[in-house]
């Protein structure tokens, strides 16, 4: 019998999705909770042939060069600005990706942003668990979405889901992309294609969908901060590095920015030398923000499929088969 490739898995998996690699392949399986350090994973990985990663992985042609047996990545996640797609394929490595089971729970966490940041939904709950909440008093008037004007820069599949979910709260949608939803997709969603300058120059609410890319990092700058509307409201389900957090700050702090709630941070975004290292503490110390720890698609149904996915990305690989996720051009 030939032997069973070898797989490395970078964080833990649902049982289910163990059982399924074990039936094709010798694996060896990061049991967490913690991310194995870069050192640890390229000793490990230096005789595997293939790689089930994550979020928390950074694969660069220094990476490749330790890992010779590699043949093939399966990201468990769907953006690949961590991954160097140019040495993958320089090396002959096929990576795969998770196209869109990612794209509704996102959709979904970025309006719960939305309403938890607008509406004080965090001083609301402190305030009623500190004790001194005697009942109704005219206190802690927030911004909700029935007739406000959002902005979405991005509409690829996780704007279009954010705008489809927007709609029903009567929010008045624009949108910036390169490329263009057709126009029943427009209509049905009631989304408004403009400038993406006058979005931001104009909206109550500001949402970026968009990847990480060269020309994206850091699309909401000093200057773009400038230009928004005062008080607005600034939700980042994204990236981390679409925003310069530090100019983010520095907004709120002289009352220009109205608040800012992210998924994501700088310091996640491991392919860039320069990110910072850890979160502005102006920005974990402001009152007007809100932090999840990336939990976009953080359902278990779907964290399993995304795995699932990847794993079966892996055995058609190793089958001779195409892989669904399969990277068809570098970007």
């Amino acid at each position: 019998m030939p032997a069973r490739p070898r797989i490395l898995v970078t964080n833990p998996l649902h049982a289910t999705v163990r059982a399924y690699l074990a039936t094709f392949a010798e694996i060896t399986e990061n049991p967490g909770p913690e991310p194995w350090p870069l050192e640890e994973i390229l000793r490990r990985a230096a005789a595997a042939e293939g790689l089930l990663a994550f979020m928390t992985d950074h694969v660069d042609a220094a990476f490749l060069e330790a890992c010779p047996a590699l043949r093939v990545i399966a990201c468990a996640l769907k953006g690949t600005d961590n991954f160097d797609l140019r040495a993958c394929r320089a090396r002959g490595v096929a990576v795969s990706f998770v196209p869109d089971l990612l794209t509704a729970p996102t959709a979904e966490l970025t309006v719960g942003l939305m309403i938890a940041l607008g509406r004080h939904l965090l001083e609301g709950d402190a305030l009623v668990r500190s004790g001194g909440f005697a009942g109704w008093r005219p206190a802690l008037y927030g911004a909700g979405l029935d007739g406000a004007e959002v902005g979405i820069l991005g509409m690829g599949a996780i704007g279009q889901a954010i705008a489809q979910r927007l709609r029903g709260f009567g929010c008045r949608i624009a949108y910036a992309d390169q490329c263009r939803p057709d126009a029943a997709r427009e209509a049905e969603f009631g989304i408004v294609f403009s400038d993406a300058d006058a979005i931001i120059a104009r909206s109550d609410w500001l949402i970026l969908a968009l990847p990480l890319t060269p020309q994206t990092r850091h699309r909401i700058d000093r200057t773009a901060l400038r230009r928004m509307r005062p008080g607005a409201m600034l939700i980042n389900p994204a990236r981390g590095s679409l925003v310069e957090e530090a100019a983010v700050a520095e907004a709120l702090e002289n009352g220009t920015l109205g608040g800012y709630a992210a998924d994501v941070f700088e310091m996640e975004d491991w392919a860039l030398a320069t990110r910072p290292r850890s979160i502005d503490t102006r920005l974990l110390a402001h009152p007007r923000t809100l932090f999840t720890p990336h939990l976009g698609s953080a359902v278990g149904r779907v964290r399993q499929a995304i795995e699932m996915h990847a794993a079966e990305d892996l055995a058609a690989f190793f089958a001779g088969r195409p892989m669904p996720g399969a990277m068809k051009a570098v970007p």
